[in-house]
């Protein structure tokens, strides 16, 4: 086969494993990956259609929170179906029990009256800002996950890694949009499978037999990969520690997430994201529709936690979500687009069993636009103080264009 139809029928090939166009030119020009020691794991979860803070982390210790929602607020701790007291003042959802351990053992740390400093209401406008990085810039072209692969790299090695920056979502999400190579699956198992087959057996051979000037040491290390995940065999799975993940799209692809880690191919940064967060009706307090989504959300996390054991040392998990909801209740039981609302962190790096974030209180005086909770912490200060103190960046400039706030206005969580 010449190089015109081996380069043709090599990038289609690829494509078909979902790889990026930026990593089959890396590819093509020969660079070289290294062996990758297990080293640090940043994991950002995304609460696609603003969660509620106030309902997920419960300020009960504020009589405002009770008067505004007269119906879906969450109980006292002790009373039935109460929120789980963390601190005196705060209080977790009671469907996010499996949580409390984490807490207890300090693992675990809440955020609130965090957010972006945008004004938008729109969930798509809100999203973009929040995974671009850029609030109220429209057209940033790419996200800041991926700036911080492409700006941080220690290493032309480390930029080769084809597992360094992965997505489990049908496509890749804006956050990790841009130069740096990605992948985006949307479930190990389909990745496997698109890797078999006869066309990956002959590209497989191409690259043991072919010429040096044109295929190099990647080829082979990128088809090692694929066979160290399809021997994984992801339906056989066996989680450690007795872990049991949900049966859900979310639990299963945290799962994923747990099993990459456990490779050792270079997962330097993961992303999934999880959706029904937009509570206009109905929404529930102590139970009904957001109780059910925060059980899913909560035993997710507990399974990861229990089955990555002592690697949670070299993780954090990150969770985020547009904006948040407004502090009273519609007149439909439910809530609309806020502006605060509450994040997690969770790891072995956090500074746990702490309530963060200053909080502004729930007064009417004290509220955004007479009807939010206000934004006590910009979004970029937690992800910057993230990016810094657990993957080492040191150029928050870059990561985070237009950005004034420094180590000074960091919450000290890692």
């Amino acid at each position: 086969m010449d190089r015109r139809v081996f380069v043709k029928s090599g990038a289609l090939a690829l494509v078909t494993m979902g790889l990026s166009p930026s990593f089959l030119r890396g590819m093509a020009y020969g660079m070289e990956l290294k062996n990758v020691p297990r080293g640090k794991t940043l994991v950002c979860l995304f609460q696609r259609g603003a969660a509620d803070g106030l309902n997920v982390v419960v300020p009960h210790g504020e009589q405002a929170y009770y008067d505004m929602r007269p119906t879906i607020a969450v109980a006292r701790p002790g009373q039935a179906a109460g929120a789980i007291d963390l601190d005196g003042f705060f209080g977790l959802h009671p469907s996010l029990a499996p949580l409390k351990p984490l807490w207890d053992q300090k693992l675990l740390a809440p955020i609130h009256a965090v957010g972006s400093p945008s004004t938008s209401r729109s969930h798509f406008d809100a999203q973009d800002f929040m995974e671009t990085g850029t609030p109220d810039v429209k057209g940033t072209p790419d996200g800041w996950l991926n700036r911080l692969l492409a700006v941080e790299g220690t290493c032309q090695q480390c930029q080769a890694e084809p597992f360094r920056a992965v997505a489990m979502t049908a496509q890749t999400p804006r956050i990790l949009e841009g130069p740096a190579e990605t992948i985006a699956m949307s479930s190990l198992g389909e990745f496997s499978v698109r890797a078999t087959g006869s066309e990956a057996e002959r590209l497989e051979a191409l690259y043991r037999t072919g010429s040096a000037d044109l295929v190099h040491g990647t080829g082979q290390e990128m088809f090692d990969a694929v066979k160290l995940l399809k021997n994984a065999n992801p339906q056989q799975y066996a989680a450690r520690n007795s872990a049991v993940y949900p049966k859900t799209q979310f639990g299963q692809r945290l799962m994923q997430i747990a099993q990459l880690i456990k490779s050792n191919v270079g997962l330097e940064v993961a992303f999934a994201d999880v959706g029904g967060w937009d509570t206009h009706v109905n929404q529930g307090n102590g139970t009904g529709q957001l109780a059910g989504r925060l059980d899913d959300f909560a035993k997710s996390l507990a399974a990861f936690t229990q089955d990555m054991g002592d690697q949670m040392n070299d993780v954090l998990v990150l969770t985020m979500s547009e904006f948040g909801r407004t502090a009273r209740e519609n007149g439909n039981r439910g809530t609309d687009h806020g502006h605060a609302t509450a994040f997690f962190a969770l790891g072995g790096g956090v500074k746990g069993g702490k309530v963060y974030g200053k909080w502004p209180g729930l007064a009417p005086e004290q509220l955004n636009e007479g009807r939010d909770l206000k934004l006590t912490t910009d979004f970029r200060t937690v992800f910057s103080e993230v990016a810094v103190k657990h993957l080492g960046a040191s150029r928050v400039e870059k990561i985070f264009p237009g950005y004034t706030g420094g180590p000074q206005e960091w919450l000290g969580l890692v």
